[in-house]
């Protein structure tokens, strides 16, 4: 089993740099997992195009080679290059997944008579027809872990080597400032619960891949 980074991911504003507004492009970081026959691409973020060369730069992959995609959340910018993997199984956590069918099944009933809202609503069915539920072990050695508080089915996966673990965290963790100052997204779904998730990662995991910054070492085991 090994894990690569394909692109680190950045916020649009920075509450720990003094950032009050956005002042970049945000997007998720980008993780490949393999084990076995697993081919394992999660929160696939930047624009198709980028992304299909960004994963053939660090990893010598063309977009065929994905067996499965991950998504730790539905927000959109999870999920910017999914069209790029028609062939793969695409997966996200069963509670996000509901809640996304939940939330397109109110904005119907909302809808005006703008043709481009329709369609809008129309690609977003679309997308979550295409999302499974992600099985409770994704691969060997890849396992499923809650981690619910930005979004109530936001979700990661352990990585289980023989001498560490690997936490790929999504926003539970958005950057590796924000874990060390015991910070969660302050427009989380529920803070108190998102609290609880990022303690959780501090307890288990030895590597942490955050949702918007670069790999890191847990600073517990340091």
């Amino acid at each position: 089993m090994e894990f690569t980074v394909i692109s680190i991911g950045t916020l649009s504003k920075n509450p720990l740099w003094q950032e009050r507004s956005p002042v970049r492009t945000s997007h998720s970081t980008t993780t490949l997992v393999r084990s076995g026959a697993a081919v394992i691409l999660v929160d696939p973020s930047l624009p198709a195009q980028i992304l299909e060369a960004r994963l053939f730069e660090r990893t010598g992959l063309k977009p065929d080679a994905i067996t499965h995609v991950f998504l730790t959340n539905l927000k959109p910018v999870h999920r910017r290059g999914l069209d790029l993997f028609p062939k793969a199984i695409h997966w996200a956590a069963e509670t996000e997944i509901e809640l996304a069918r939940q939330a397109l099944a109110t904005a119907a009933t909302h809808l005006g008579p703008q043709a481009d809202g329709r369609e809008k609503l129309a690609a977003e069915r679309k997308v979550l027809a295409a999302i499974r539920p992600v099985p409770d072990q994704l691969a060997d050695g890849v396992d499923l872990f809650p981690l619910p508080g930005y979004t109530p089915g936001q979700a990661g996966i352990l990585l289980k080597f023989v001498a560490r673990t690997v936490m790929i965290t999504g926003d539970a963790v958005p950057t590796q400032g924000h874990f060390e100052a015991g910070q969660v997204f302050q427009e989380s779904f529920d803070i108190h619960q998102a609290k609880e998730s990022l303690a959780e990662v501090y307890e288990l995991a030895d590597i942490i891949v955050p949702g918007h910054d670069n790999v890191f070492v847990n600073p517990r085991g340091q």
